[in-house]
């Protein structure tokens, strides 16, 4: 560490935030990156710990210490390169990534932990702006072909390695635009859409091909594929949605998560309806079934398109709000340093207003003569963990509470991906949560040359995680085109 007492002189410093009043009145991003002063100092809180926990937190394994260091010298085109050596791309996970690695870090057991996410997004935009991050097409191509199916973050991770490795990748998506979540899960004001056509840009410059609005399974069959690559990688996702099945779910008004934030990213680029259809909350009683950060993506769309109010419903018990010392917090017991802390985490959406309900049951929902969404019904429950530290509830008597609504939005997850199409084509075998069987060494699926990774294979999960299995799985690739 090039400063010794950095940690006692300098204080964590995260990049400013426009006020919720103002940011608001627009769907752009509202975080701006870390000045050159700050984000030298910033590193300097790094301590080059001898057994650094934030890089084991991190899916992709990234050398934070070094890079850290690097940035503490005003070396940031080296700090870059050390980043980019274990990450694709740094652009999106220092902006949308929960950063686990923050989490785990030792300092962190009494002071504020390093600002790892600031210093990561801060040192990919000074890359692109400048000129530091560009296109690297291969010197060579080997004349194999690999086939990937789906272009979220685990797809265009494995394309580029594949890519750089010198084999002819193509890239195909069901979507207009390639992407993926990035592009049409992610509302605009975490990450704007320009950012994910940039990067789209260079990997087309790299020589990676793209077929959009093809529907693999019914608009090109496995087995035409199987003639045209020498292997293929699933990495469409975990499309099929969890659904909430009480009274009164068929009434008009009630759309997936998914569909209300796709509709406002294609609404907001094109102004086009998404099927035909513009979902809006302008003027309406708006309810969110999930507290996850799907919900609050749901819950920060609403008020931007004008809603008149937002609750947001989680049916499990409130995190705790963890106490602040002069110089840390105090974990809970059940989730001690380095692990992921149980805790009550506060969005930049739930910054912005609306409502959060906790330990509330949606019990079913109400609609007019029309069939129009009215209200949702929830009930109280009370939790507490059995002698085997899992969490069991039982309903509140009396606690049914009428919610009046004309807009429901999901967000209770997936279940796993959908089976239509590759997988039943194929008849590729499925693991016991239903997701696609293949495992963390080679990502192969019981079918010769196809292979598997992201929330396809693992479930759903964080953007990192699908980058750090989109370069497993292209390493697993690379492994089986050269023995066969």
């Amino acid at each position: 560490m090039s400063e010794v007492q950095g940690i006692l002189k300098i204080d964590r410093k995260t990049p400013e935030k426009e006020l919720p009043q103002l940011r608001l009145r627009h769907s752009k991003e509202f975080t701006t990156r870390l000045s050159r002063q700050h984000l030298a100092e910033q590193g300097s809180r790094c301590m080059d710990c001898g057994v650094p926990f934030c890089h084991n937190a991190c899916p992709l394994g990234n050398v934070i210490p070094e890079w850290n260091q690097l940035t503490s010298e005003e070396d940031y085109r080296s700090a870059l390169e050390a980043l980019l050596a274990t990450n694709n791309f740094p652009e999106f996970t220092g902006r949308i990534c929960p950063a686990p690695c923050e989490t785990a870090c030792v300092l962190g057991l009494n002071e504020d932990p390093v600002s790892i996410e600031a210093i990561e997004m801060s040192l990919a935009d000074l890359g692109f702006e400048k000129g530091w991050i560009r296109a690297q097409p291969p010197q060579l191509r080997t004349g194999r072909k690999v086939a990937v199916v789906g272009s979220g973050p685990a797809g265009l991770a494995a394309a580029q390695q594949l890519n750089r490795a010198g084999h002819l990748v193509t890239v195909f998506e069901r979507a207009e635009k390639p992407g993926g979540l990035l592009m049409y899960g992610i509302p605009e004001f975490k990450l704007d859409k320009t950012r994910v056509a940039r990067r789209i840009d260079l990997l087309k410059e790299e020589g990676i091909l793209f077929r959009c609005g093809v529907h693999v399974g019914v608009d090109v069959t496995m087995a035409e594929m199987g003639e045209d690559f020498d292997a293929t990688i699933l990495a469409c996702g975990a499309a099929k949605k969890r659904d909430v099945q009480i009274p009164g779910r068929e009434s008009k008004g009630i759309y997936f998560a998914e569909q209300f934030l796709t509709s406002a990213v294609i609404w907001g680029s094109s102004g086009q309806a998404l099927d035909g259809l513009k979902i809006s909350a302008a003027g309406k009683d708006v309810v969110v079934i999930g507290g996850g950060d799907t919900g609050s993506d749901c819950l920060g769309t609403s008020l931007r398109q004008g809603a008149k109010s937002v609750t947001q419903f989680e049916i499990m018990p409130k995190p705790p709000e963890l106490s602040k010392h002069p110089r840390h917090f105090e974990r809970p017991s059940e989730t001690p340093w380095p692990e992921w802390t149980y805790m009550l985490r506060t969005s930049t959406s739930h910054e912005e207003g609306g409502k959060r309900a906790w330990a509330h049951e949606s019990v079913a929902f109400e609609r007019d003569a029309q069939g129009q969404l009215t209200a949702l019904i929830t009930r109280e429950l009370s939790w507490n963990k059995d002698s085997h530290g899992r969490w069991i509830h039982e309903v509140i008597p009396n606690s049914d509470r009428r919610w009046p609504c004309d807009l429901a939005l999901v967000a209770v997850g997936f279940v796993g991906p959908e089976i239509e199409g590759p997988i039943s084509e194929l008849g590729i075998e499925l693991g016991e949560r239903g997701n696609i069987k293949a495992d963390e060494i080679h990502y192969a699926t019981n079918i010769p040359g196809v292979f598997a990774a992201g929330d396809v294979r693992r479930g759903q999960s964080l953007v990192v995680w699908a980058i750090a299995e989109g370069r497993r799985v292209a390493q697993s690739v690379e492994r089986y085109l050269q023995s066969n």
